[in-house]
């Protein structure tokens, strides 16, 4: 089941919110730099006062999952007020294999195409995402814990709300929803 909500048709820019959406805290608030990884750990690091900061269990096979899923671009949507934090932070959280996989850990920033980081409203996040990627906003998908957020539907992108982090669940609900919203043209597979 986990494998096969990868295959078939796939949004073109699936998006991200940080806080409580990929990882459990406030970057802005509950971290203060400087941040280091401690040891060897993968997908764990910590702030000056030894307060840890790692990804939700199920995000980094999701994101490896995405990396060979093709056609499919990801991007980082945060209003955080601590950009540069949240920065460091995706490039010292290391992402491990997928399980029976060779391969060296990657850092987390590597996975995403696209960046936009700063304090502002999604409407904004998702206007510059398009004017950069020029992907239609129907064909992107954005994972979030605020339901304040859902704004993003007024410009055609699919809102999938976000509770106690990003799971495979979670991530399966999304990708169906947006599947139903946005199905294949029958008249276009033909030609």
């Amino acid at each position: 089941m986990v494998a096969s909500i990868f295959e078939g048709r796939m949004p073109q820019l699936i998006v991200f919110d940080l806080d409580y959406t990929l990882w459990p805290l406030w970057i802005d608030t509950h971290v203060t730099g400087p941040l280091r990884r401690d040891g060897d750990e993968l997908n764990r690091i910590v702030d000056r006062y030894d307060e840890e900061i790692a990804m939700y269990q199920d995000v980094p096979s999701i994101l490896r999952r995405l990396q060979r899923t093709p056609n499919v671009k990801l991007a980082l949507a945060s209003r955080t007020h601590a950009p540069g934090l949240a920065r460091r932070a995706l490039e010292l959280l290391l992402i491990p294999p997928l399980e029976n996989d060779v391969g060296e850990p990657i850092a987390a920033k590597k996975f995403f195409h696209y960046e936009e980081i700063y304090p502002g409203s999604k409407l904004k996040h998702f206007k510059s995402l398009h004017h950069t990627t020029k992907i239609p906003y129907e064909e992107m998908l954005f994972f979030d814990d605020e339901p304040r957020n859902r704004e993003v539907e007024s410009l055609g992108v699919t809102f999938t709300l976000v509770k106690n982090g990003l799971t495979l669940n979670v991530f399966e609900s999304g990708i169906n929803q947006w599947r139903k919203l946005h199905p294949i043209n029958p008249q276009s597979s033909d030609s």
